[in-house]
């Protein structure tokens, strides 16, 4: 890597669970002042590594060197003292304490014994501000945050430590497209200021400006390293895949102006979140929904669920209005509505408990009688689903947290389809998963679409709107603002539709994706 001394350097690095291989004989070599990208699909191996670094699980075999002395990690706090800060997809925040008493959790400032107040607010706010979030009060609760505000106090708590490797692990996958860019600032400077960061994404766009230099792993192995930019996207997948790779979305059906109206909204408005939305998605459809980050998408799912109170406006299902008041009456009986929440850590899967019990728990009461669960039609459906979204696990028996990201989402998915749900909506389904994995949603959503399912689908990826949707709704400060259709949904008119720009979107200039 350009000649400079290796930081760091793992060699011959394996660990097993079980039975499953996670790595095997894996090298790294780390160079401080340099962003390394480690690329490769979910359960290839990533997440293994970067816990090894970071000193939460030993390797059975393989040896690591920091400035050239061989080291061992006991725990996160020893990684911690050598300088390596791992900031995790999971986020490690305790949600009902202050900003800043997260950020120096680990080790507080004392005075007299008692917390310094005082020293501890300056700590936070000094790592706030290199972090680019100094707009975040350290008094806030954490639990108050939205999501991607969250992952800033994330990233902030890892600088405090004043690390000499940072580990980024999805790092900007529930993040704005604001603080997206702020983040690569402050990963830009650190990087110029000698940090060696190691950074993980499926975003190829965020590696193309990020990275120095990419490792590839796949089935535990890293399989190529080489200066970034040196490779294309698609060479680049084939080595995460090990296969040829087309990214061909599915091919859409034809109009279908003629299908039932299945979900309807009539005004609907919710507090300064939502504003007089009107929309239809028909039998067969999948409509998706656009615009910034925070424009009220995620909103307008939690509403048709029942999640939301205090909603004025009408939901119309198959033309009659309804009150659908909780997500228990939004799934059951005439209405079959499904959610695929954001994050599927907290709102999605109970990890500690078993895949098996994961995928029944959402359809129980339509495997029981009298209260008695018929595992013989459990198991049927269970297999039916572990097949049908090709779910790689170890066995059913197994904790849900132990599988790879993509493999805990297709569960998620999973457990929504054993209800046979016929509306189904998607809040950004595909948010730190690999590209394989990605494919085969995208395949997934147009054959229930087929089936006659109707998909209101939210995406903060363009090329996932444009590739997926027979019509794209465009929100704006909580209103929808314009409608695409068909070869009308392109980038150009994406972007000018979010930015609420009229005349001609093709004279906007891209800088990226919001």
């Amino acid at each position: 890597m350009d000649g400079a001394a290796p930081l760091f350097r793992m060699e011959g690095i394996s660990k097993r669970y079980g039975g499953v291989r996670a790595l095997e004989k894996a090298d790294l070599t780390v160079t401080a002042g340099g962003i390394h990208a480690i690329l490769g699909e979910n359960g290839a191996g990533k997440s293994t590594l970067i816990k090894i670094m970071a000193g939460v699980v030993a390797p059975d075999e393989g040896t690591m060197t920091l400035d050239g002395h061989e080291v061992s990690f006991a725990s996160p706090a020893a990684a911690n003292q050598a300088g390596i800060v791992c900031i995790f997809q999971e986020l490690s925040l305790i949600p009902e304490l202050s900003v800043a008493d997260n950020i120096v959790i680990s080790d507080p400032p004392k005075r007299f014994g008692m917390i310094d107040r005082k020293a501890q607010r300056r700590i936070a706010e000094e790592a706030l501000a290199r972090a680019g979030a100094s707009d975040i009060h350290p008094r806030a609760l954490v639990k108050d945050l939205p999501l991607s505000r969250r992952q800033m106090v994330e990233i902030a708590k890892a600088l405090a430590r004043k690390p000499r490797i940072l580990i980024l692990d999805e790092a900007t996958s529930a993040l704005t497209a604001a603080d997206v860019a702020k983040v690569f600032e402050v990963l830009k400077r650190l990087r110029s200021e000698g940090l060696a960061l190691l950074y993980i994404s499926h975003r190829m766009n965020e590696i193309a400006e990020l990275a120095d230099h990419c490792t590839v792993f796949r089935n535990g192995r890293n399989v190529a390293s080489y200066p970034a930019g040196s490779k294309s996207d698609n060479e680049v997948v084939e080595l995460m895949i090990g296969r040829e790779y087309s990214h061909i979305f599915p091919p859409k059906p034809g109009p279908t102006a003629a299908a039932t109206t299945v979900l309807e909204a009539r005004n609907l408005s919710w507090a300064d979140r939502l504003d007089n939305i009107s929309l239809s998605v028909r039998a067969g459809e999948v409509v998706g929904l656009g615009g910034l980050d925070g424009q009220g998408q995620r909103e307008l799912l939690l509403a048709f669920f029942g999640v939301l109170r205090g909603l004025s406006g009408e939901i119309l299902i198959d033309g009659k209005p309804v009150s659908i008041a909780s997500p228990t009456e939004a799934s059951h009986g005439r209405i079959g509505m499904a959610l695929i929440p954001e994050d599927r850590k907290t709102e999605g899967l109970m990890l500690p408990m078993t895949v098996r019990e994961n995928l029944s728990f959402a359809a129980l009461d339509r495997l029981s009688k009298a209260g008695i669960i018929d595992r013989v039609a459990e198991q049927r459906l269970i297999d039916d689903m572990v097949g049908l979204l090709a779910i790689k696990t170890a066995g059913l028996d197994i904790p849900v947290g132990a599988l790879s990201g993509g493999n805990q989402q297709k569960v998620v998915i999973a457990k929504w389809l054993m209800r046979q749900p016929r509306i189904i909506l998607l809040n950004d389904p595909t948010r730190g998963i690999d590209v394989g994995t990605k494919q085969e949603i995208y395949q997934l959503m147009r054959k229930l679409a087929d089936a006659g399912a109707a998909i209101l689908f939210y995406s903060t990826d363009y090329d996932e709107l444009i590739g997926c949707c027979d019509r794209v709704l465009v929100l704006y400060d909580g209103a929808v603002k314009r409608e695409l259709v068909g070869d009308g949904i392109t980038e150009h008119a994406l972007i000018a539709s979010a930015l609420n720009i009229h005349g001609d979107a093709s004279r906007i200039e891209l800088g990226g994706k919001a």
